[in-house]
């Protein structure tokens, strides 16, 4: 298979790594409609720091006819003759939370203009249960005029990458896979299987793979859900929710985890994405929303007990100025997409309060592009502060010493649960 010519369709914080991966073997087309992000990359510059400079500068091509590497394009020339298709754009919800597939399928039109008979599309991004089949499908064929099983082939491999993971790599982490026929899928596997150390787990359909996809991140959020319900519950109880899990988590069963605030690109989808087709079908989830609607709230409550702690020590609140520390969607990564920390946010300055926010892994141009916040670009060095909420567990912020961010009264509230110091307060 070494001769095969493989498209990445979008080179994100799954996409990239996934063609560095394969352009250690084969030839490897990296497109993406983003003009300054190809241009990054090909200065070997991965913003997302999934991929680092030794990594790309070892694969990176400047030649689009190489035997193997990874050539890096906005131009849709360069996606011709290739022999496997991967799609990795993201699939996010709009604001009433329904799943939003406009770069999906703007993706399939791209990769439709360009197919030639006998190539293989495979998706990544996350989708409900049919819809490579029924939503993809088409304008593959539409944009080509080539008939699906017989001029073309698809494939369906859920992506599980953990952003700013550098133990469980993408190669670390079992892959499965599925093809739209059998001989399909056992050539879509063996391409994985090729660059996957972890192996791989060929799924009897393509259906059955989307549907994987969607209930692994669906299980996390019920699970974390019910360790912030838990949290709501000890709170009321002055229970310390980090002993109480300590204690339980000695039973060799007990699910390690823990409370917080559940944003990003995968959890914080992928219970919508199974929902709205389940209701497609006449039913209406109740486990997957109620799950999803206590860790949509837990921002609001996360402000709400900073506040109550602030008015417990006669603290102003009008005026009151509050540091957040975090603003990334997770610990160790820039990525602020679907953040809940905006939640925490907005909610705090709706009491009239000053707040500023700190994080040393966000880029300050994307955190005010989609949410209009400014960032302090380094960490204040006097106590000047009414209270700081430490919201993201970034292992610089385990380190450091908050009480000489606080004036003499101010709280100190560790959301995450990270730090051996006294706080206030914590889920």
């Amino acid at each position: 298979m070494s001769h095969i010519k493989i498209a990445v369709i979008g080179l994100g914080y799954v996409g990239l790594p996934l063609a560095q991966l394969f352009a250690t073997k084969y030839a490897v087309i990296g497109f993406d409609i983003d003009h300054e992000r190809v241009s990054e990359l090909k200065l070997e510059i991965d913003h997302t720091r999934e991929v680092d400079r030794t990594m790309l500068s070892e694969v990176l091509s400047p030649d689009p006819e190489m035997t193997k590497g990874l050539f890096c394009t906005n131009k849709v020339d360069h996606l011709k003759e290739c022999d496997f298709y991967i799609v990795t754009v993201p699939t996010p919800v709009d604001e009433t939370n329904h799943p939003v597939l406009t770069f999906l399928l703007k993706a399939s039109e791209i990769v439709g203009a360009a197919l030639s008979k006998g190539a293989i599309v495979v998706y990544e991004s996350t989708v409900y249960p049919g819809a490579t089949e029924e939503d993809c499908v088409p304008v593959l064929e539409k944009a080509s005029g080539l008939q699906y099983n017989t001029d073309f082939f698809v494939g369906y491999s859920p992506e599980r990458i953990n952003p700013g993971d550098k133990k469980h790599t993408i190669d670390k982490i079992l892959k499965v896979t599925s093809g739209s026929t059998k001989e399909v899928a056992r050539r879509v596997d063996s391409l994985y299987s090729s660059v996957i150390t972890a192996g791989t787990y060929i799924a009897p359909s393509i259906r059955v793979a989307e549907a994987a996809k969607v209930i692994e991140n669906s299980q996390r959020d019920i699970n974390i859900a019910f360790v912030n319900e838990l949290a709501k519950i000890f709170n009321l109880m002055n229970i310390d929710t980090q002993e109480v899990l300590k204690a339980a988590g000695t039973k060799w069963n007990f699910l390690p985890f823990t409370p917080g605030l559940v944003g990003g690109h995968c959890i914080g989808v992928d219970p919508y994405y199974l929902a709205q087709k389940a209701q497609t079908y006449g039913y209406h989830p109740e486990i997957i929303l109620a799950g999803r609607r206590t860790n949509d709230s837990m921002g609001y409550y996360v402000a709400a007990e900073l506040i109550k702690l602030m008015v417990a020590k006669n603290i102003k609140i009008k005026g009151a100025h509050i540091l957040v520390m975090g603003i990334t969607f997770k610990e160790n990564c820039p990525d602020v997409r679907n953040t809940k920390v905006v939640d925490v946010v907005e909610n705090l300055k709706s009491y009239s309060t000053e707040v500023s926010i700190y994080d040393p892994w966000a880029s300050p141009g994307e955190v005010m592009k989609e949410y209009g916040f400014k960032t302090l670009e380094q960490l204040p060095k006097e106590g000047t502060y009414d209270a700081v909420i430490l919201t993201v567990a970034h292992e610089e912020f385990k380190s450091i010493s908050y009480q000489r961010l606080l004036k003499s009264n101010g709280v100190l509230y560790d959301v995450k649960g990270i730090l051996e110091q006294t706080v206030d307060g914590r889920l």
